[in-house]
């Protein structure tokens, strides 16, 4: 576990678990004490640990894709906490989620209010969770470009998302995605910028990269 945010009033934890190097996040209000829980990769007993001092509200899951669900349903069972996730992606789950996302919600946590954006095109119900400048990104933003896109019809979806949801935002944005490290949003606004600048092969999709694609 790794302390990616540290302020006054937030502290967000990173954990990597699961086959495919999944990040969960630990989202907890430093004045309340009062936490959430973003993904369930799987090795649940990481993530408990990770809560020890904590008081969890809600377990929220950014996409329906098995490498961040494979340990939701073990998890839900140790912590007994409601699952929130978009009804695009609901039957994915394998518990029926307790709290329907819908872009802009806001989710009461101590004194913060983290706010979904609804952000499709990797899948049809993902969500990034926005805290002050942090942004929890799920597999719609990576550094250096956007999720995975199945068709030319999700890659555009996945592009409409960022340019309206999430390329509004400042440029000091912290970028905190579902795998790897952290990006700045500033500096994916640029590389954008470039690749919406040059021609691209017909029907685009896939795991697309700003600057080679």
């Amino acid at each position: 576990m790794a302390i990616v945010v540290r302020t006054e009033k937030i502290q967000i934890d990173r954990l990597v678990l699961g086959p495919f190097s999944t990040n969960s996040y630990v989202i907890t209000c430093r004045e309340t004490a009062e936490s959430l829980v973003v993904d369930a990769p799987g090795e649940i007993g990481d993530i408990v640990t990770a809560l020890r001092h904590t008081r969890p509200r809600c377990i929220l899951i950014t996409h329906g894709h098995m490498d961040h669900i494979s340990g939701l349903a073990d998890l839900k069972r140790a912590l007994f906490l409601p699952v929130a996730a978009h009804p695009g992606d609901a039957e994915a789950l394998p518990v029926d989620p307790d709290i329907l996302l819908g872009d802009g919600d806001l989710l009461p946590l101590g004194s913060i209010q983290p706010k979904v954006l609804h952000t499709p095109g990797h899948t049809p119900g993902s969500v990034c969770l926005l805290t002050d400048t942090y942004l929890l990104a799920g597999d719609t933003l990576f550094p250096g470009g956007p999720g995975h896109t199945s068709s030319p019809d999700d890659f555009q979806l996945i592009i409409q998302s960022l340019t309206r949801r999430i390329f509004p935002l400042p440029d000091d944005t912290q970028v905190y995605p579902g795998h790897g490290d952290g990006t700045v949003l500033g500096k994916e606004k640029k590389a954008f910028r470039a690749f919406s600048a040059r021609m691209h092969k017909p029907h685009l999709c896939g795991d697309v990269v700003w600057e080679s694609s």
